[in-house]
Order: C-alpha cells, then structure tokens, then sequence
C-alpha cells in the first residue's frame, strides 16, 4: 500500500495494489475508487483532502510491514 499527496491539489491517494485502474467510481462526493479489470478496488483518491483531513502526521495500529526509506 501507498499513500500519494499531492499539495498542489490538495488530494490524496490510497493505493491498495499495483495494478492498473481501467474503471473509476465515485463512491462519494470526492471520493473515487479505481477498479482493476476483475471489479477489486486498486486505489482511492479524494479531492481536497487537505482541506478535510489532517495530512500532517500517519499513524498505523497494528499493521505488519515493512520499512521502506523515501527518496
């Protein structure tokens, strides 16, 4: 999983697998899901996030991952 942002839009973008999106639904004002070929979710964007949402700080509960230095 990924988390994309983008402060020139303000937007936000979950990216659950890496497959290509070929369908996009708005499942509610301003937020999108991407579908892969098969119908499963790949990714979900929200317009405006920034301004809905506090982006500043990520935190994870539980979650079992593994650490992957930024560029």
């Amino acid at each position: 999983m990924k988390l994309h942002c983008y402060p020139e839009t303000g937007s936000l973008y979950i990216e659950l697998k890496a497959a290509p999106g070929v369908e996009t639904r708005e499942v509610a004002e301003g937020l999108i899901a991407d579908l892969d070929a098969q119908g499963q979710v790949v990714g979900f964007g929200m317009e405006d996030a920034s301004a809905r949402f506090d982006l500043t700080t990520l935190e994870t509960s539980a979650l079992p991952f593994k650490v992957i230095k930024a560029a």
